[in-house]
């Protein structure tokens, strides 16, 4: 009534009060309202929000900008004139001080590659890059020589670092600031990336920063994040993917003119996967060919990947004859059948069975065939024996295979298991020549790398060829070896994951559910190269 302004901050971390809010919002009355009053309301995206209160209001976003060159405009703006000549060392300083904006719009953008910029892409906020800035000026000044350990630690490891939660990306975000934060940055034209593009500038003030910053490029190449001319298309296909997404949310369920209904269609996506998925695997049967055998660790993987499959295979034809018989109208068609019905249209894969599933990207159509091929994978280790070479795709648990191999190697040599880990040796040979199991350890295939490619003629890790996103990995031998010392040099040390979009959860058994083991390859470059580059294994594509 007195037509003051109410400004209430940060609603969504008040899940519990959204309903009173939207109710106290639909009892404003306009004609007893005082016309100078203002209700502001500040929230981060969220799905608690009330709908009601975002349609009836003005919305304003704050969008951090997009860019190298317009985040380092921003936040050059946003600096005080006096920074500029903070401590006793102006002219070091502000080449470190630009240097952690740099840094700072660096990990931003990479957010924007998707896995091959970060495995969880983080919400890095200008605060972070503020602190960093006041601790880095306070240190400057007390000592006659930067501390770059100590900065590079409190930058990497605490500030940034708070929000950093995946071990992996913890390696990458120690690795960039190193080209950031070092003693050669106080040269200058020092090169932060092997363009020169981006470099240390002897710039005295705002204005010739600002000079600087608008000769840079508008779009920044991916070579200026460390990664391959081949990121720019992931970029692209992130993009493509959502939009598609969003778009298939948004198609019409009625069908008009010619052609089949939606149910008729359903009907025959239906009946398809029936004819082409396989049935369950006779479990009695595993369990007397391959009894749980102390020396014979494989039979219990067997066994376990026997169960998780059936399970699977249980729920897929269960509900293929309940959707079936819900489109002729013979049973009710609940929210769990209309929801599959909607995926099996769509080409997605029902989240009924998803639930049930092993970790997957790939449509429909691409999935169904990846799980006959998985299955005929277990059934030719269940007709004929242990293979001699193991799909390491093709498990539903591979760390429980993982496990297997560390166990038999283990009991045969008597030997503590947590004394073991494995060693690595690339066959570049392929999988169905190799007709007998290696001397020590398994024999894997089945791997895609990402970011990167193997060269079959140096034997090493190399570039990615030019507009090819993903190349096949050659067969490995992996080794249990006991007390085994890393190598410190001419490996790169590579995580393997599940799925490309490399995230993943803790599940009830500890392990994540995409991440696998590392695996260590060869290359004649530093480790930190492919680091920025992003590189890891893959264990199945989108397709």
């Amino acid at each position: 009534d007195m037509g003051k302004w109410v400004l209430l901050m940060n609603c969504h971390l008040f899940q519990s009060w959204m309903v009173q809010l939207e109710k106290e919002v639909e009892d404003i009355e306009l004609d007893k309202t005082n016309p100078d009053f203002r209700l502001w309301l500040t929230s981060m995206p969220s799905k608690f929000f009330p709908v009601s209160v975002l349609q009836n209001g003005v919305k304003m976003t704050f969008e951090p900008p997009k860019g190298l060159r317009l985040n380092l405009r921003t936040a050059l703006t946003q600096v005080p004139d006096d920074a500029f000549e903070a401590t006793s060392k102006p002219e070091s300083w502000r080449k470190i001080m630009f240097a952690l904006m740099l840094f700072h719009a660096t990990v931003l953008e990479r957010r924007k590659f998707g896995a091959l910029g970060w495995n969880i892409p983080y919400e890095f906020t200008d605060g972070d890059r503020d602190v960093c800035i006041m601790q880095a000026r306070m240190l400057v000044d007390e000592y006659d020589t930067p501390p770059w350990k100590v900065l590079n630690i409190l930058t990497a490891v605490v500030n940034y670092g708070g929000r950093v939660t995946d071990v992996w990306d913890i390696r990458l975000i120690s690795n960039i600031l190193r080209a950031y934060l070092n003693e050669d940055v106080l040269r200058d034209g020092y090169k932060f990336t092997a363009s020169g593009v981006y470099r240390s500038t002897s710039s005295a003030d705002r204005q010739a920063f600002l000079d600087y910053v608008s000769e840079l490029p508008v779009n920044a190449a991916p070579e200026a994040f460390g990664l391959h001319d081949n990121a720019d298309i992931t970029c692209a296909q992130n993009e493509t993917f959502d939009l598609f997404a969003t778009i298939l949310k948004l198609q019409p369920r009625q069908t008009a003119g010619g052609g089949k209904s939606r149910d008729e269609v359903i009907g025959d996506v239906a009946t398809d996967i029936q004819g082409r998925v396989s049935p369950e695997f006779d479990y009695e049967s595993a369990v007397v060919n391959y009894p749980t055998r102390y020396e014979e660790s494989m039979n219990t993987v067997l066994q376990q990947e026997i169960i998780r499959y059936n399970k699977l295979l249980k729920q897929i034809h269960a509900t293929l004859v309940s959707i079936k018989k819900a489109i002729r109208g013979e049973v009710v068609m609940s929210e769990e059948l209309e929801a599959m019905g909607t995926s099996l249209f769509n080409n997605q894969v029902p989240a009924m069975w998803a639930s049930k599933a092993y970790p997957s990207l790939k449509p429909l159509a691409a999935w169904v065939n990846d799980l006959k091929e998985r299955t005929n994978f277990i059934q030719n280790w269940f007709d004929n024996g242990k293979p001699t070479t193991f799909w390491i795709s093709g498990f539903f648990f591979p760390q429980a295979f993982l496990t297997g191999t560390l166990q038999n190697y283990a009991r045969v040599h008597q030997l503590p298991i947590d004394t073991i880990s494995w060693g690595y040796s690339i066959v570049d040979r392929p999988h169905t020549e190799l007709t007998t199991p290696a001397e020590v350890g398994v024999y894997i295939y089945g791997l895609f790398i990402e970011g990167a490619a193997w060269d079959s003629t140096t034997q090493l890790l190399d570039e990615a060829r030019p507009k090819e996103l993903y190349s096949s990995m050659p067969v490995v031998n992996l080794q249990p070896t006991p007390n085994r010392t890393k190598p410190t040099t001419g490996i790169y040390t590579s995580p393997v994951y599940k799925t490309v979009s490399r995230f993943g959860v803790l599940s009830t058994t500890g392990h994540s559910t995409n991440y696998v083991m590392p695996i260590e390859i060869p290359t004649d470059k530093e480790e930190s190269h492919w680091v920025n580059r992003g590189v890891a294994l893959i264990t199945q594509l989108r397709f």
